[in-house]
């Protein structure tokens, strides 16, 4: 999913990270909304790909209770030693280092529980963007949780709302700031572009394999959440 330089990145970046992933205004509200959309039951097993520093994690484990388990799935390893330090209270939280194109699902991983049974449900928050196919990765996700598994994507994109000039401005310039390298001036092509583009592709791709659950914007209509129930 990354490559050494995008690792250099969020690895050094994660204690800002873990700030404006858990603080940001409306954020919060966000991720327990994302949870949700999930349709999790108490016993349930939920992964997420892309866990950054676990913000998400404690309201996935509020859905599935004790009796459940949440896995966290990331390639950054400083971004999950924040992620084991916020959720080490939860003996059925678990954070482990992967790719989410390569998910450490049903095989050996050295870092982390293996997960036999069946997965329920698949978050992925601010991660598609990252990812070289990511209609390819949500085809892998759907098929990974199955008929009647669930996927969600929430994810950052240019606003479409009638106020979005001033929102998508703010947001060009923090796609640019938060693109590695951060040094560049200048760009083949636009990064927020590129970044529209790639969550235009998943977000259709996961409506194209389910029935639709939720479908949503949010944050000045700057983050779209998608969630479905796959046929």
């Amino acid at each position: 999913m990354g490559s050494e330089t995008a690792q250099e990145f969020y690895g050094r970046w994660a204690s800002l990270y873990d700030l404006i992933a858990r603080r940001t205004p409306g954020i919060p509200r966000l991720r327990r909304r994302a949870a949700a959309a999930c349709r999790l039951d108490r016993g349930d097993t939920v992964v997420e790909m892309g866990c950054g520093t676990g913000a998400n994690l404690p309201y996935l484990r509020e859905r599935v209770g004790p009796e459940g388990t949440v896995i966290g799935v990331d390639f950054t390893r400083p971004v999950l030693d924040r992620a084991r330090e916020h959720t080490a209270e939860y003996d059925n939280v678990h954070v482990v280092r992967g790719d989410a194109t390569r998910p450490p699902i049903g095989r050996a991983n050295a870092d982390g529980p293996t997960v036999d049974g069946s997965v329920d449900a698949i978050l992925a928050t601010f991660v598609v963007g990252m990812l070289a196919d990511p209609a390819g990765a949500v085809d892998d996700w759907c098929d990974l949780v199955g008929p009647g598994g669930r996927v969600v994507l929430a994810n950052a994109a240019s606003s479409d709302a009638w106020y979005a000039p001033p929102v998508n401005a703010a947001f060009r310039a923090i796609v640019v700031l938060s693109t590695p390298p951060t040094t560049k001036l200048r760009y083949e092509d636009d990064p927020h572009r590129r970044l529209d583009a790639k969550v235009d592709a998943a977000h259709a791709r996961l409506r194209d394999r389910s029935a639709a659950i939720a479908d949503e914007t949010h944050v000045f209509g700057v983050v779209r959440l998608t969630g479905g129930r796959i046929e």
